[in-house]
């Protein structure tokens, strides 16, 4: 059994909470700090089994019995509290991104060097059964030789502009997941990106510095072109499709739906919406990865994402951004490491 501490109890640490009490098998969370922790969250996390709450996180890495952590805070927090972490002996399970600064990555990659300690970051979507479903036909050579990927990634309801303010961007916050997408669908990193972006949906967004529509072109290392569109705004649900087309063939995935009944009457045939947001659609892919991670350290084996999967989603997104603002493709290889 690896004994486990959270860290950060807002949305995505009551997330995990909750898939390694209910889902994941051995594991077990001793304590959760959060500098903001109240007597309602710490109640929340008593009903959940967790008896130990604190607004120190200092705790959780002081304390022997703890082997790894979950980093869950403010993406701010993420590369500092990696990097104590690491120095602090502990397995670390980093939600994205590690941090919007390559220079903040690089101190973990070098905290990392000489350690035996595991290292995962959280992109849940390639545990996702409808993604993996189609990464597994291209790994077995069912489409031939990729030539188009296709990711399309649309929000349920755009973030407020003050959100939007602090969150790196669409391309550092929602868009990062669909870089990471393309990568493990592709099988290699991308050269080089060129976006046609619009504020289309909140003009707040656009008066905070971002953008809230984009369509986005990437040239693979394999030669193969992929495609994401974004939409911070789909008003029938959470919109996560991808296909892959190959030298003989293609494989596609729709989107997850409450059931797959279609009802067919005079007036109309109708299907129902997608699941909501990502709470609804990914919530066993959340749990997968974390149970991926926790077998890594209990058979001393690699983890699915490394720190440098955490580093080129990154890359990929300030790629993005120089793209916008300068109107042209742009190369990873100009992004400084």
């Amino acid at each position: 059994m690896v004994t486990v501490g959270i860290i950060g109890a807002g949305r995505i640490g009551k997330v995990h909470t909750t898939s390694i009490c209910n889902i994941v098998k051995n594991a077990t969370i001793k304590t959760i700090a959060d500098p903001f922790m109240n007597e309602e969250t710490a109640n929340w996390a008593k009903g959940m089994g967790v008896n130990h709450t604190t607004k120190d996180y200092k705790e959780i890495l002081a304390d022997p019995e703890i082997d790894a952590v979950l980093i869950c805070s403010s993406t701010n927090t993420h590369s500092p509290i990696s990097v104590e972490a690491i120095k602090a002996g502990k397995h670390v399970f980093c939600e994205k991104p590690i941090d919007h600064d390559v220079d903040k990555i690089k101190d973990v990659i070098e905290a990392l060097k000489d350690s035996k300690v595991k290292y995962q970051v959280g992109f849940n979507r390639r545990f996702d059964h409808n993604f993996e479903a189609v990464k597994n036909a291209v790994v077995a050579g069912k489409i031939g030789e990729p030539h188009i990927i296709k990711v399309t990634s649309r929000d349920p309801e755009p973030p407020s502009a003050e959100y939007a303010a602090v969150s790196g961007g669409m391309f550092l916050d929602m868009t990062i997941h669909d870089f990471d997408m393309v990568r493990f669908l592709a099988g290699c990193d991308a050269e080089e990106i060129y976006v046609q972006s619009a504020v289309l949906v909140d003009r707040a967004i656009g008066e905070a510095g971002d953008v809230d529509t984009a369509v986005i072109t990437i040239k693979m290392e394999n030669g193969a072109i992929a495609v994401i569109d974004n939409s911070r705004k789909a008003v029938y649900g959470y919109d996560q499709r991808a296909e892959v087309f190959g030298s003989k063939g293609m494989v596609a995935t729709a989107n997850d739906t409450e059931s797959s009944a279609v009802l067919s009457t005079a007036d109309g045939v109708t299907g129902e919406k997608p699941l909501y947001f990502f709470l609804e659609r990914y919530m066993q892919s959340f749990a997968k990865e974390v149970n991926c991670f926790i077998e890594a350290i209990e058979n001393n084996t690699d983890t699915p994402l490394g720190v440098l999967d955490g580093l080129k989603p990154v890359l990929m997104g300030i790629a993005a951004k120089k793209s916008v603002e300068e109107h042209r493709p742009v190369k990873i290889s100009e992004i400084t490491m």
